[in-house]
């Protein structure tokens, strides 16, 4: 059965870091575009950012960009998002999405991510 599972979430000062992990089972990451997304108390889910799989391409929301980097190995069938410089306004649950490109679908059910003092 196709499961994608996030972890790596947690309670982060400003200024902190945080890597979380998306691991997939029963297909392969390699042939997807996987996308982190996020969603805030009272907000729409946005996206993070995007890994293609096709020629490493990556894509970022402007208020990730240069604090926040998308990688996937392959090899453990995972996806990180590295998460620097964070900001309370960061704080969502954190989901990831394994898109094939032929309308197959695939979504984790998320990780907490808190940034307080």
């Amino acid at each position: 059965q196709e499961q994608l599972v996030e972890s790596g979430g947690g309670l982060v000062q400003p200024g902190g870091s945080l890597k979380l992990a998306c691991t997939a089972s029963g297909f392969t990451v390699s042939t997807y575009a996987m996308t982190w997304y996020r969603q805030a108390p009272g907000k729409e889910r946005e996206l993070v950012a995007r890994s293609f799989s096709i020629g490493r391409t990556t894509d970022y929301a402007d208020s990730v960009k240069g604090r926040f980097t998308i990688s996937r190995d392959n090899a453990k069938n995972t996806v990180y998002l590295q998460m620097n410089n964070l900001k309370l306004e960061d704080t969502a649950m954190y989901y990831c999405n394994a898109d094939s490109y032929t309308g197959i679908n695939y979504w984790g059910k998320g990780t907490l991510v808190t940034v307080s003092s």
